[in-house]
């Protein structure tokens, strides 16, 4: 019959009305918002504070859309730059000197080793460079990422293979959206949208941002740093590389690195005691500490080096040995220069150079529209559909009707706690939720009137309306469901968007529509004792 154990009572009060107050700070303004929080005493538990906003996305406040992509030549000359350090590691140990030196080439190096007993010394450790790809075992075949061919006249090639190049591919994108949203986030805006597009491209959305340039400058940039020492005269192995404090004029770089910027823990803007120009104070980590102090004590007198994306930034001498771990990196910047900087350094340095796609800029006033409208729209189709739902089942309708408000709070409930985004196809999600979450309260109901005509008395009518009702209702939700998690799965931004939404108004479906509607019911019936149904 109709009747509830006091535990169910209490768990779906408590979802709903946990549910209700996760989504006041959305009904609030940013001012509201924060002035409401500072109204909290200090005693209260910050768990227990719902301070999360439904995030509004680019089309609904604006901001700067940006698409990325990988610029795949350069990051196989960087695994290639990389690889050749590897094979030099092996060639020293083997003690083989190579013919002409390591030949790089764009998918690879090249080596020419004439003696035989040489080459069966260093191809065994060669083989060990190239590593499985995906889930593939050690020694049980399978693709690989590297290829490792000789002829007879002693010439080496290691080449990445296609299987290596796409997964090399995938992992830079993956590592350069991590990137992205460090920096993103020390650049002080808030809620970006970072997702990868395609096998090599990421798309970003920084809603409220309306300068792209400063968003193309703080992503545009590898922001990759190494400490060498200057290429004394007559040195054979280095690099010659631009220098900005000598007009773009190139200076020898040896190719040995001291330290790189993945050494760095800690990167913070200042401003230079003597000179007052604005700089920035680096730290490393222990291994990086080391490294730098043993580098700085064994080259005393000579220039450092100190090289971001292979343009020599500044050439300080070293004056002592450096042993505590930390420094500072000067080159005539401007105060914004040197945050950018220290926001770079911070977030590490791209797998590879990004090129800018696609940009462009949705400005306020078009987001702000786009929420009128959809406000709008939301409020009229909430408005007819409680004047049909009452005009057609009564007290149940207007029951249906408070559980329909319950169902669109949920909705923002759970997206301020998943920070989903909110966004115009989402707002279109909102209203067709609107006029679906009532369609179990319709089943239910014409089934209740079904059973009553068929003889049943009103609480056995009730039951029976609910329980034949709920199979269908599950079956109707789970292939509204099937098809959102596909848009969600195959889609991108708008659709994704609209497919967020409508999986979360399924959910609170059950909770709505059946829970709190039949609760509702029970305590009308135990309390009014009718003797026919409203409707």
């Amino acid at each position: 019959m109709l009747r509830f154990s006091r535990t169910k009572i209490i768990a779906t009060m408590a979802v709903i009305l946990i549910g209700l107050l996760l989504a006041v700070p959305s009904l609030m303004g940013r001012e509201e918002r924060e002035a409401f929080l500072r109204s909290v005493p200090n005693w209260v538990p910050s768990w227990l504070i719902p301070s999360r906003a439904v995030v509004l996305g680019l089309d609904l406040q604006g901001g700067s859309h940006v698409l990325l992509e990988v610029d795949v030549p350069d990051l196989l000359r960087t695994q290639s730059t990389q690889l050749r350090d590897d094979v030099r590691r092996v060639l020293r140990e083997a003690r083989v000197n190579p013919q002409g030196g390591i030949q790089l080439n764009p998918r690879g190096i090249q080596i020419r080793v004439p003696d035989q007993a040489d080459r069966d010394k260093i191809l065994p450790r060669l083989r060990e460079l190239s590593q499985p790809i995906g889930n593939t075992v050690l020694g049980q075949g399978g693709n690989r990422d590297l290829d490792v061919t000789t002829t007879p006249d002693g010439l080496i090639t290691l080449t990445y293979t296609d299987a290596g190049t796409n997964e090399k591919v995938r992992r830079a994108v993956d590592q350069s959206i991590e990137v992205i949203r460090k920096r993103i986030d020390f650049g002080g805006t808030t809620e970006p949208s970072i997702q990868r597009q395609g096998a090599d491209r990421v798309l970003v959305q920084v809603p409220g941002l309306q300068d792209p340039q400063r968003l193309k400058e703080l992503l545009g940039r590898t922001a990759k740093l190494e400490f060498r020492m200057l290429g004394q005269q007559g040195a054979t192995d280095v690099d010659m590389l631009p220098m900005r404090d000598a007009g773009g004029q190139k200076v020898p770089v040896e190719r040995r690195v001291i330290v790189e910027g993945g050494d760095l823990v800690d990167a913070q803007p200042a401003f230079d005691s003597r000179t007052n120009e604005p700089i920035v104070n680096f730290r490393f980590n222990i291994r990086g500490a080391q490294r730098f102090g043993q580098a700085t004590s064994e080259n005393i007198g000579r220039p450092l080096a100190i090289v971001l994306d292979n343009e020599v930034i500044s050439a300080p001498t070293i004056q002592t040995a450096i042993t505590g771990g930390s420094g500072q990196i000067s080159g005539r910047f401007t105060v914004q220069q040197a945050q950018d900087l220290a926001v770079l350094l911070r977030a590490g340095a791209l797998p590879a150079k990004l090129t800018v796609v696609e940009e462009r800029t949705v400005g306020p006033g078009l987001g702000k529209d786009s929420i009128e409208a959809g406000k709008k729209a939301t409020y009229v189709a909430a408005i007819l559909v409680m004047i049909f739902m009452f005009a057609t089942y009564g007290l149940f309708g207007l029951f249906a009707n408070i559980a329909l408000l319950v169902h669109v709070g949920l909705i923002f409930g759970l997206m301020s706690v998943l920070e989903a985004t909110l966004t115009l196809p989402g707002i279109a999600g909102i209203v067709l939720t609107i006029g679906t979450a009532v369609d179990s309260n319709v089943l239910i109901y014409e089934r209740i009137r079904e059973e009553q005509h068929a003889g049943r008395s009103i609480p056995s009518a009730i039951q029976a309306g609910f329980e034949r009702a709920f199979a269908t209702i599950v079956d109707s939700n789970s292939t509204m469901a099937i098809a959102a998690v596909i848009l969600f799965f195959l889609g991108s931004g708008p659709v994704r968007g609209f497919a967020v939404v409508f999986i979360l108004g399924i959910l609170t479906t059950v909770i709505t529509a059946v829970t709190l509607t039949r609760m509702m019911i029970a305590l009308w019936y135990h309390w009014m004792r009718p003797k026919a149904l409203p409707f």
